[in-house]
């Protein structure tokens, strides 16, 4: 696919197609600069499973991590890989 800035530079999409659990830090910078609510904030379990961050759930709580919540509304932009201080997404082209 060709796309084009508004003043008409060849620009190419790089879509967030993952984010490594193993890597992430749960930092939340990536979800600050992203608008489009590509990601979400889950806790971790001491099993390793992705449990939803309540109040009730704080003391089962491991770690942090942002995962992917809707991986369709990213538009490829890269803010939320610029900010990543551990290299944790993996991004790709449209196919």
């Amino acid at each position: 696919m060709a796309f084009t800035t508004r003043d008409g530079r060849d620009w190419k999409p790089d879509y967030l197609v993952s984010i490594d659990p193993q890597k992430c830090i749960g930092c939340g910078r990536c979800f600050k600069v992203c608008g489009r609510l590509v990601m979400t904030l889950k806790g971790v379990n001491e099993d390793g499973e992705l449990i939803d961050l309540d109040d009730d759930e704080d003391d089962e709580i491991e770690k942090k991590v942002m995962v992917m919540h809707d991986g369709g509304a990213c538009i490829g932009c890269g803010a939320c890989s610029r900010v990543c201080p551990t290299g944790s997404q993996t991004h790709a082209a449209a196919a």
